[in-house]
């Protein structure tokens, strides 16, 4: 139950950044949706917490908002704080909970090909160690 109240506050606090950026912005959603191209509808459920956005969505909206396109996805949980700009070898070998919920959300051919790549990252990445 605990990370299931964790990602709902990160949800909870998401939303209300974007909303923040855009109101500071001096942006209405259609205003922002021309920019980037992502449907008024989306951002309004993103901005009420009925939608969680995938990073894709994340950087889309980024520059429009007026953000730091590595700020918003790391404060999303789509990349780790300490390691925003690498990427590092996961020693643990188990999905990060979060990672897992948003997985959990995709079609199987998605997580799949999802793991795949993560797969050949570690495999990279061991090689050059």
């Amino acid at each position: 139950m605990v990370k299931v109240d964790k990602v709902n506050k990160v949800n909870n606090d998401l939303r209300k950044i974007i909303k923040q950026r855009r109101l500071m912005a001096g942006l209405t959603l259609c205003e922002v949706s021309a920019r980037s191209g992502v449907s008024v509808s989306y951002l309004g459920r993103i901005e009420r917490g009925d939608r969680y956005p995938s990073a894709a969505i994340l950087r889309r909206i980024a520059g429009p908002l007026g953000a730091d396109e590595i700020e918003l996805l790391t404060f999303a949980g789509f990349l780790s704080p300490q390691s925003s700009n690498k990427v590092e070898n996961p020693k643990g070998g188990q999905l990060d909970s979060y990672v897992a919920l948003m997985l959990s959300q995709e079609p199987p051919k998605v997580q799949r090909a999802a793991l795949m790549v993560v797969s050949m990252l570690k495999y990279i990445s061991e090689d050059n160690v």
